[in-house]
């Protein structure tokens, strides 16, 4: 039985509802930046189980994201909305109570499961919005993504600095309890897919296995050694558990995601280039902030403070929602491959402008401004380019699925970075730092990824809207004729 209608949604305020869902959760992730070298002390735990609590978000998100999906697509995407902003809260709480490392982790693990709220977001907004605001909306919903972490950072610093730690829980508890009361009261319920299918469990316990043990290897192996067993031993696990989980989902009758059309060559190739815009997005977040932070003395360091740092950091945030306009009138003229491939090439072309601007404090904001502008329009095509390749009642589903392609991007970036930073340091007085090389290398890293994903992007073949209107008129002469 269908939900009775809600009223024609307003879109405006859908889609702030929406977007302020994206902010949120992308706060959840820049959330504990500023406490990082402070965690171990605060937790009385040492540094390498202290970093658990910036992992534990990861692995959650990874797993709960395409799961959130799928069963946005069965049971409604305004539902599954309402139950992410659950683990928001609870999971901000339970961190701002937290004493041990223990209880954080948890805190953090839960926080990571509501992450799926951007892609069911997006694929709401294509259920109930008419498609000459539906471009915008969708430009507007992904660049949240961008606004919150670029008013996480100095907000977060801010707090740290001049209050209680616990703080910043209680505040992202508030805001994900907001969340939820705008999306009970403002977002309509949608359709919900006819299809009398079961939740594949197994699948997601497949996957979530896969993906925990394979981000595991990338995001702790600079750590235990790339070469160690364990690294090793948990790359090869991913490899057998995901080529097991991808048998089980060509054979089962309601997969978790339905390959066959993530096969389809619009959306694999998007999906392709949305793990090199995540990597090229990602090596400047962690560029810029040590540059501007590493001290004067080492000769190219500018001596930020970390609130100093995220007020730099934030306007680049800023002008991913200040571009999402243009990236829709871009995306309707021309369509959204184009937008995704100049998207892709003003990345690489920020990064370029980095060999010259890592100088100062204003060289690496016009970079960061440049590099998000980037980010702002690949990130707002990229759904557009899912939607018009899946049916409607795996809208959610796909779009989850391509999020999750751009965090495994964003977390092989770290890992390559890490080690690129990590190989090429300098000694000063007597600890190691990424030397200036090492950062240099890095931006061209970013710049080459970036022209990857224009040059992938630009070989997407879109499906012409339009086609499967020819063939229904073609036979109508010839059963004239034989009449």
């Amino acid at each position: 039985m269908s939900a009775a209608p809600t009223p024609a949604p307003r879109s405006g305020g859908l889609v702030g509802v929406l977007a302020l869902a994206g902010i949120v959760a992308a706060l959840m992730q820049t959330l504990v930046v500023p406490l990082i070298g402070d965690l171990p002390a605060l937790l009385h735990a040492s540094a390498s189980d202290a970093s658990w609590v910036i992992t534990a978000t990861l692995l959650a998100a990874a797993v709960a994201t395409p799961v959130a999906g799928r069963l946005g697509d069965m049971f409604g995407k305004r539902r599954l909305l309402l139950a992410s902003t659950a683990p928001l809260v609870a999971g901000s709480v339970v961190c701002a109570l937290s004493s041990s490392v223990a209880p954080m982790v948890v805190g953090r693990g839960l926080q990571g499961l509501g992450m799926g709220v951007v892609p069911l977001g997006i694929s709401l907004l294509r259920d109930v919005l008419p498609p000459e605001k539906l471009g915008s909306s969708i430009a507007l919903m992904s660049a949240s993504m961008g606004v919150g972490g670029a008013l996480g950072l100095p907000f977060s610093a801010a707090v740290a600095e001049h209050a209680s730690w616990r703080v910043l829980f209680w505040v992202a508890a508030a805001l994900s309890l907001l969340v939820g009361v705008l999306v009970h009261f403002f977002a309509p319920t949608g359709p919900v897919a006819p299809s009398g299918g079961r939740f594949d469990a197994l699948g997601a316990v497949g996957l979530g296995g896969g993906l925990v043990a394979l981000l595991l290897a990338v995001s702790k192996g600079s750590v235990w050694g790339w070469g160690s067993a364990t690294t090793l031993g948990l790359l090869v696990a991913a490899g057998v558990v995901l080529l097991a989980w991808a048998f089980w989902e060509l054979r089962t009758r309601d997969p978790l995601v339905d390959l066959r059309t993530t096969a389809r060559p619009q959306v694999l190739m998007t999906n392709a280039a949305s793990v090199l815009v995540g990597f090229a997005m990602y090596a400047q977040s962690l560029v810029v902030p040590q540059l501007l932070q590493l001290p004067e003395a080492t000769g190219y360091g500018l001596g930020q403070s970390m609130m100093a740092m995220g007020l730099w950091m934030a306007p680049a945030g800023l002008m991913m929602m200040a571009l999402a306009p243009l990236g829709a009138k871009l995306s309707a003229a021309r369509g959204p491959k184009v937008t995704l491939a100049v998207g892709s090439l003003v990345i690489a072309v920020g990064y370029a402008s980095s060999l010259l601007l890592m100088g100062s404090t204003w060289g690496l904001l016009v970079v960061t401004l440049v590099c998000n502008t980037g980010v702002g329009l690949a990130y707002g095509a990229m759904p557009a380019l899912i939607m018009g390749a899946v049916p409607l009642h795996e809208t959610a589903s796909a779009n989850s699925f391509n999020t999750l392609m751009r965090s495994i991007g964003s977390s092989v970036s770290a890992a390559v970075i890490g080690v690129v930073l990590a190989q090429l340091t300098t000694d000063f007085g007597g600890h190691p730092l990424p030397s200036e090389d090492g950062f240099r290398v890095a931006m061209l890293i970013g710049g080459g990824v970036g022209l990857a994903a224009a040059l992938v992007a630009s070989l997407i073949p879109v499906r012409p809207a339009p086609a499967p209107a020819v063939p229904a008129e073609e036979p109508a002469p010839a059963a004239e004729t034989a009449a």
